[in-house]
């Protein structure tokens, strides 16, 4: 399922913008673009899968990107 618009903030604590959804040229599988919001604000691209995924933090299961709204 596609992410909301808006930003995200990473488990280890930067925020980013959520820009789209993308195809992989040679499997199809789903990739996210987005964009740091913070240094060079530079572009990332990673598999929808992971983007979804949890993460272990101190024993505890979290999102590796947590929706916090439109704006930051």
């Amino acid at each position: 399922m596609e992410p909301k618009n808006g930003i995200y903030k990473h488990y280890k604590g930067n925020y980013y913008q959520y820009i789209g959804l993308a195809k992989h040229s040679e499997t199809c599988e789903d990739m996210v673009i987005y964009r740091a919001l913070y240094g060079d604000c530079a572009f990332w691209v990673r598999p929808l899968s992971m983007w979804d995924e949890e993460v272990m933090v101190d024993g505890k299961a979290v999102p590796r990107f947590q929706y916090v709204g439109d704006t930051k």
